[in-house]
């Protein structure tokens, strides 16, 4: 299972300003903040309860599962990884992603069988789910165990993980934070499979961003 050995603590801690991206940039987009129902496999995640009683995220370990994300995604063949939203706000980033990185997206609705059914036109064989969110690509994440395939996922305060190999903790309804996870795991994702030679990347967090 990718999540217990996913993230080792290797004593190599995230020092000051060795963030994939300025701080800021997490705070502003919303990436920590989550819902204020909590789930008992996300309470490691969880930095603080605000006054308001929303629990906020610890942006330190959303930085780092997402270095670990994308060396675990560029492992793998580019058109056999699966990305998949039916969050309205998840749609977009996620089509940037896939035609960014080379991977398959299904957004919107996910026809059921599409995993699991080969008489199926939209059959496909992924060697790798990625979910927005666990809960709304539901169909997505039961055909993905089914047949074996890991999963990684974004996961928010709510979100139960036992079918989720690798958790990225993050506000994942959010139209700002979304876009801001999928435009960074992108970027990684490019310099992972660079193996540390310049990438170009010319796109911002804008370009993920949905439609208001």
């Amino acid at each position: 299972m990718v999540e217990e050995q996913a993230v080792p603590s290797d004593g190599q801690d995230i020092r000051p300003g060795e963030l994939l991206v300025p701080e800021e940039t997490y705070l502003t987009s919303g990436v920590h903040i989550g819902t204020q129902q909590k789930s008992a496999s996300m309470r490691r995640f969880v930095h603080k309860v605000r006054f308001d009683g929303l629990h906020v995220l610890d942006v330190r370990e959303t930085d780092r599962r997402i270095r670990f994300a994308a060396k675990f995604l560029s492992l793998y063949p580019a058109d056999k990884i699966l990305v998949v939203s039916q969050r309205q706000y998840g749609q977009k980033p996620v089509r940037v992603f896939a035609k960014t990185t080379g991977a398959v997206s299904f957004a919107e609705r996910f026809v059921p069988g599409c995993l699991t059914n080969p008489s199926l036109l939209e059959y496909f064989e992924p060697k790798v789910l990625f979910v927005t969110d666990p809960a709304t690509d539901q169909q997505a994440l039961s055909e993905a165990v089914s047949i074996g395939i890991p999963v990684v996922g974004l996961c928010d305060v709510n979100n139960e993980t036992r079918d989720v190999d690798l958790v990225i903790p993050a506000n994942n309804k959010g139209r700002v934070a979304l876009a801001t996870v999928y435009w960074l795991l992108a970027r990684e994702v490019l310099r992972a499979r660079a193996n540390g030679a310049e990438v170009e990347y010319p796109l911002t967090i804008e370009d993920f961003q949905a439609a208001l």
